[in-house]
């Protein structure tokens, strides 16, 4: 019974705490309809919705977490040099072909989400059957070095976590 009227507890909640934040006020009225946006949105929405989502390995989900901030970090470190670079040092940028063991829909929506958050590479294409990759990386040194830095920084522990 609960569970068919609260499909989606942690959405439900979420909605709740969005709609009273945004409105700026906590009175009986907006708590109420807070509370009926958050119960009908995600019982309308609920076919739209993905299968559940199943992180085998939390720690290794923050280890992840960890590294991609670090690897934004050190990204956008790496751009700046290059939009400041002269002639001698232009950065030349690169597509490779990343070879895919993951198949999980979520880890490939997370390894979409890493790839686009970090400066200097852009998720632009994967095949149909979901075995490669298609990035582009801002500058590319040595196309087998990216595709294992990616390879095992970010598509192995993904796989670990979904899995």
């Amino acid at each position: 019974m609960i569970r068919r009227l609260f499909p989606a507890p942690l959405l439900s909640l979420a909605l709740l705490a969005i709609w009273l934040v945004l409105n700026r006020d906590y009175s009986l009225g907006q708590v109420l309809l807070g509370a009926l946006v958050a119960t009908l949105v995600p019982q309308m929405t609920q076919s739209l919705r993905p299968t559940p989502v199943r992180i085998r390995h939390l720690g290794v989900a923050f280890r992840l977490f960890m590294q991609v901030g670090w690897d934004v970090i050190v990204w956008n470190w790496r751009v700046l040099l290059g939009t400041l670079a002269t002639h001698e040092r232009l950065p030349r940028g690169g597509f490779i072909t990343v070879p895919l063991d993951l198949r999980d829909p979520s880890g490939l929506a997370v390894l979409a989400a890493i790839m686009c958050v970090i400066p200097g590479t852009i998720w632009s294409e994967i095949a149909l059957d979901r075995s490669a990759l298609l990035v582009h990386i801002f500058d590319l040194a040595d196309a087998q070095d990216e595709i294992e830095l990616i390879k095992t920084r970010y598509e192995r522990p993904l796989m670990e976590i979904f899995e």
